[in-house]
């Protein structure tokens, strides 16, 4: 029966809502304070927002996997005070470059990047979160960080002017920022006119569910037997999983080392004999550690 006190919940966000308000509707439907997620969307933004309950929010700083992939629409001619269509217009200008001027420069913003972090954004500059400062008017000084951009596909331009971007990027990267940046590029101002998160770490779109459907299904009591809540080793499928005998799971949960494992060094999903999750493990010089257990000790 799938844990509703210890899992992770993919959830296809709705545009118009908070990551915050979100976990807010959440747990007042699960009943359970502990709950956090994997990385914040912006209210306009939909898609993958991977929620973690319980003990799994312990999961959020160790996964091995912290990549995403959006589908964005980038508008040429616009800028806004927020880098997307939510904020305040600045500036316009006539469209003077097209879709062979775009691919052109999309090349360019592949690899390392440095990015600076917005001021409509959660970052916070001497204890104070961005978007507090911009709400007041005020400009502060902030310090470009290193971002990775995997991969830029272009996937077509649904209206003059506005062209759909898949960008697979490290965690921590401005979509609106990439997209200003392009346009830069270009010699016009550029705005988000839309995006939607694909995949975040090893999570997709296809394992998502809708906040409707998740809150219903917690209200009729089928949630649990529909098995949208997954385990917490869900959030680490890009490490190997071992399987250890009783000895070692043992001494795992008592956080015991086993020395002259048979496992090669390095990070794993540690299961017990009778495949039951629980937690991470590290073998290193033939020493079997635990690193964080995510299940009960019994």
């Amino acid at each position: 029966m799938t844990n509703l006190r210890n899992g992770v919940l993919p959830v296809d966000k709705p545009a118009g809502w908070t990551s915050f308000d979100v976990l807010a509707k959440l747990r007042g439907a699960l009943g359970i304070r502990r709950l956090g997620h994997t990385g914040t969307l912006d209210p306009m933004v939909t898609g993958v927002l991977v929620v973690l309950i319980g003990p799994a929010t312990a999961a959020a700083d160790r996964q091995p996997d912290h990549d995403k992939t959006y589908e964005g629409t980038l508008r040429l001619g616009l800028a806004t005070d927020t880098g997307d269509l939510t904020g305040t217009v600045l500036r316009t200008a006539p469209v003077t470059a097209g879709e062979r001027e775009l691919l052109a420069v999309l090349p360019r913003f592949t690899g390392p990047q440095q990015q600076l972090p917005p001021m409509y954004s959660a970052v916070k500059v001497n204890g104070q979160p961005l978007y507090k400062l911009a709400r007041r008017g005020q400009t502060v000084e902030r310090t470009p960080r290193t971002v990775t951009i995997h991969a830029i596909d272009y996937l077509g331009s649904p209206a003059p002017g506005d062209y759909t971007l898949r960008v697979r990027c490290s965690k921590g990267t401005y979509i609106r920022t990439l997209f200003e940046d392009i346009g830069a590029a270009l010699g016009l101002p550029a705005a988000m006119a839309a995006l939607r998160r694909t995949q975040a770490g090893p999570f997709t779109l296809a394992q998502c569910h809708t906040l409707p459907d998740i809150l219903a299904a917690a209200q009729d009591g089928t949630l649990a037997e529909k098995g949208w809540v997954l385990g917490v080793d869900a959030a680490f499928t890009a490490l190997p999983a071992l399987t250890v005998d009783e000895t070692a799971r043992t001494h795992l949960l008592n956080g015991c080392p086993t020395s002259r494992y048979p496992a090669a060094d390095g990070r794993y999903r540690a299961y017990a004999p009778d495949g039951a999750f629980l937690g991470l493990a590290g073998v290193e010089n033939g020493v079997l550690r635990v690193e964080k257990l995510f299940c009960e000790r019994t």
